[in-house]
């Protein structure tokens, strides 16, 4: 069972369970609503359940894994976009606390061996100076979706302690796609710049181009997930590349990728800017490939590059660029 099958992660997570004889289940508030546009983009749509579940409603949650009884739940679900959680403070929270206590307690009642991952974030560290971030790591976030995901790593780690409930919060840093939509900054800068050099558009507006961050290819990181609910006793990991680069460093990647001077086209504007920004992102992988043997194959420039590539190419298969 995927919660929040519909986006990024849901659609190529499904892909690559699909891949491994699961059958897959996916679950929105609204299933006969939803337009599960990645699982349409990947082809798979056919191929995957799907089921009406709100995940802030127990009584939605308990049904719904009672009918679905699965083997794995995947919660990928809540808000997830970093700037809108400063204006949607209270429904971040719900979305993201109140789904996962409520996905603990339907497992701790209905006592069945359900293994649980949860969808943890690079926010939860806040800003990293110069040591990596480990699963060791003190939590220091700086945003509500920060602020929502660390608590519901600390109710992950509760519940498998007093409970022995199988469940694992993966901490992954920024991993982007072709099925990125443009509210996030990578593919707003792909886009933006596509269209530039199609000659449709004449600048791009950007905020704070400083800020550092681990960008690595999302159909590689659903393979983490899966491998973490996989060993005896689930744990967290730091999903990540270890390498960071600037928000400039990936403008210039897309641009180069497109012959265009980037410094010519985009234009800085303040009110792009965060309330509060976690300015550097860095990320200590060792017990991840130590423990899971999985390591990123592909860094930022490769992320650039492909994403443009797969803009260039709109209508072929997203899967073209799995991992």
């Amino acid at each position: 069972m995927i919660c929040g099958i519909g986006g990024q992660d849901g659609s190529y997570l499904a892909a690559h369970l699909l891949q491994l004889g699961y059958m897959v289940i996916g679950t929105s508030r609204d299933a006969q609503a939803n337009r599960f546009d990645g699982l349409h983009r990947l082809g798979i749509r056919e191929r995957v359940a799907v089921e009406s579940m709100s995940l802030v409603d127990f009584r939605s949650t308990m049904q719904a894994i009672s009918r679905c009884d699965p083997d794995e739940i995947y919660n990928l679900a809540g808000q997830t976009s970093v700037i809108a959680s400063f204006d949607q403070p209270v429904e971040t929270f719900e979305s993201i606390v109140v789904g996962t206590v409520n996905l603990l307690e339907a497992i701790r009642m209905l006592g069945k061996p359900i293994r649980l991952y949860n969808a943890g974030s690079s926010e939860m560290f806040g800003t990293i100076g110069d040591q990596p971030a480990s699963e060791q790591s003190v939590l220091r976030p700086r945003s509500p979706y920060g602020i929502a995901k660390a608590t519901s790593f600390w109710q992950i780690a509760q519940y498998r302690d007093a409970y022995g409930i199988g469940a694992a919060t993966g901490i992954l840093f920024n991993h982007e796609s072709p099925l990125r939509p443009e509210r996030f900054a990578t593919q707003k800068i792909v886009s933006g710049a596509c269209r530039i050099a199609a000659g449709e558009q004449e600048n791009l507006l950007l905020g704070d181009l400083s800020v550092q961050r681990d960008w690595g290819w999302a159909p590689e990181y659903v393979v983490a997930m899966h491998a973490m609910l996989q060993i005896n006793e689930p744990e967290d990991f730091v999903i990540a590349t270890g390498y960071t680069s600037s928000l400039e460093d990936f403008v210039s990647e897309v641009f180069c990728a497109l012959g265009i001077d980037w410094r010519t086209r985009v234009v800085r504007d303040p009110k792009l800017m965060r309330p509060s920004e976690n300015h550097c992102g860095r990320a200590d992988t060792t017990h991840a490939t130590e423990r899971l043997g999985w390591t990123a194959r592909y860094k930022m420039p490769d992320v650039a590059r492909m994403m443009v590539e797969a803009r260039l190419a709109q209508g072929a298969n997203p899967l073209r660029w799995a991992a």
